[in-house]
């Protein structure tokens, strides 16, 4: 998650990271239906979402090997390798430029890497960028299509962004004694586990009617970099998105939505999304903070301003290891996440079967404000 945004970002050099293994398959579950209906079973399945897989994949993620992920760096390819092969082992249809990987062109502000990243028009653009300057960022982005003729044409976007600041000594990331790794366990790492297992349980079980984009960027904490690329290169076409449900930051607790298990949704009295969530009985309220502006500091935002009901899903409580080192894996409350990972599966659910959410009056943000 971006700071408010008069806040500024800057980034940091790269360092390399390991290679990760990753984990074990689960047999396909069979398609159910509910009786009397044409359509398979909507929220009301359990969801397949098991805390050892949730815990696995959060400490890969946040592992000090990843070197915090950050935008054009060896640290944020790593993770994207590892995120693409997550989407190859559930069974996803790629739709990137390389497989489920998209590449955008960067450019950094300075020479040697150093400084702060631009998002370039058009890959030819690099040509009068200096060697030195040149990066390049990778979203991961995997598909599964709709199976009812009438909504199949539809498209329900899932995202999460997986970069985070990288390393102490330059730009945001700020050593806490011996640690200089910022790895963004809770984010946003949290939220790219989210995703992950709602691709899962998609897979293993009933097919959604609509067609489901699943979308990890890059390049958020320092601009939307990822999103806005994908936008402009999207792997199916934006106008045919009829909602998007972000995940961020859902490894702590927030008392302030209910306290373990719960979670809070962006803009929730915008669209009629987060009454269709309630409607449903899923544990998801409103966002309890609205002057943080949480709306409108996070990849969904880019979204709305399309007029696509577009929302964030959170449980941050405002926790003092928000981009600092102490954002570990190990202060992750798994049993807390996995049961909101749970309740955006049954939300994921709805809005790939059920009604297309749309915004309340006054709620769609207005383009031409920003």
């Amino acid at each position: 998650m971006r700071l408010h945004p008069s806040s500024a970002h800057a980034a940091v050099l790269p360092l390399l990271a390991l290679a990760l293994a990753t984990a074990g398959c689960t047999p396909r579950r069979p398609t159910l239906q509910t009786p009397g209906t044409t359509g398979p079973v909507m929220a009301f399945l359990d969801p397949h979402v098991e805390l050892e897989d949730v815990q696995e994949e959060e400490g890969i993620l946040a592992a000090d090997s990843m070197q915090g992920r950050l935008t054009g760096t060896p640290g944020m390819h790593r993770a994207a390798r590892y995120l693409a092969e997550r989407f190859r082992h559930f069974g996803l249809d790629p739709a990137g430029d390389d497989g489920y990987l998209q590449h955008l062109p960067l450019a950094w502000s300075q020479s040697g890497g150093r400084g702060q990243l631009q998002l370039l028009d058009a890959w030819s653009d690099t040509t009068a960028v200096p060697a030195d300057r040149r990066a390049m960022g990778v979203n991961v982005v995997g598909v599964i299509r709709g199976s009812d003729p009438e909504l199949r044409d539809q498209v329900v976007l899932f995202d999460a962004h997986y970069d985070h600041l990288g390393t102490a000594g330059m730009g945001m990331c700020r050593a806490a004694g011996a640690d200089t790794v910022c790895n963004g366990a809770d984010d946003d790492a949290s939220g790219v586990v989210a995703v992950l297992e709602i691709a899962r349980d998609f897979e293993h079980g009933p097919r959604p009617r609509r067609t489901l984009v699943f979308l990890l960027t890059t390049g958020e904490e320092v601009g939307l970099l990822g999103t806005r690329w994908y936008i402009a290169h999207p792997a199916l076409p934006v106008d045919s998105m009829v909602a998007n449900l972000e995940i961020e930051m859902i490894g702590r607790p927030d008392s302030l939505a209910g306290g373990g298990g719960r979670a809070w949704l962006t803009g929730y009295d915008r669209s009629t999304m987060g009454d269709m969530l309630s409607a449903a009985g899923i544990a998801i309220v409103a966002d309890p903070r609205p002057a943080q502006h949480f709306f409108e500091r996070s990849d969904n935002i880019a979204f709305a301003l399309r007029g696509i009901p577009a929302h964030t899903l959170s449980s941050f409580n405002l926790h003092g290891d928000y981009h600092t080192p102490r954002d570990e894996a190990s202060r992750i409350d798994y049993g807390h996440m996995t049961a909101v990972i749970r309740a955006a599966v049954r939300a994921a659910r709805l809005l790939a079967d059920g009604p297309a959410p749309v915004w309340k009056p006054g709620g769609r943000p207005d383009p031409n404000s920003r």
